[in-house]
């Protein structure tokens, strides 16, 4: 199986309406944060159901440093995984997602019914947890939210985009469901999977 996007070259750096997060000069404050074009063939036989994480593994894992004037993230601080999208029962004749189609702009407190293909069901993403407590911003995200890599961090971040073909029509999964409870669904069940990925960053030093 293979996936490939008109938005972005692979292991390229993605285009900033492609992001939450941009910078202009000085400032950094919410982009355009549309979906990219994804697209895929070579599907096995047998194929049901798709399923779609897009995955960041490069974030920072001490939270305080997190846009700290006059700090600078270093690139081998320990890493862990922040989820920008989670889409379940993707129907089998699918082999297009359209740029912006599923995301376009950000909503604050999250898209509560984001747009997708037919039929498919969108899980919350870690903007979630991330705006837990700001009254402005605070609610269930649900669907694609872009890049917002920390300003201050010296680290190139990588946005992977992982598509599975699956066996059954449905995952078992609850209404808010995760990126964490579609690979536990999906266990036993993949058939074929592909990746792309593309980069993003907000320092102004850091290039890629």
């Amino acid at each position: 199986m293979q996936i490939r996007s008109d938005s972005f070259e692979n292991r390229q750096r993605l285009p900033a309406e492609f992001a939450a997060g941009v910078r202009t000069g000085d400032d950094v404050g919410f982009g355009a944060n549309r979906n990219p074009h994804l697209a895929w063939s070579d599907v096995p036989e047998g194929t049901r159901s798709f399923a779609l994480l897009c995955i960041d593994p490069d974030v920072p894992t001490v939270g305080e440093m997190v846009g700290k004037p006059g700090v600078e993230i270093p690139v081998d601080q320990v890493r862990t995984d922040f989820v920008h999208w989670a889409m379940a029962d993707i129907p089998a004749d699918v082999r297009e997602i359209a740029a912006g189609s599923c995301s376009d702009g950000v909503v604050p407190h999250g898209k509560q019914d984001p747009a997708g293909p037919k039929g498919a069901r969108q899980g919350l993403n870690d903007y979630t947890g991330w705006f837990e407590g700001n009254d402005d911003m605070a609610g269930q995200w649900r669907g694609f939210d872009g890049p917002f890599p920390p300003p201050n961090d010296l680290r190139l971040h990588r946005y992977f985009f992982r598509l599975y073909a699956i066996d059954v029509d449905t995952l078992d999964l609850p209404d808010d469901f995760t990126a964490g409870d579609v690979q536990r669904a999906m266990h036993g069940h993949v058939l074929a999977e592909c990746a792309i990925h593309g980069t993003y960053s907000l320092h102004p030093k850091v290039e890629g």
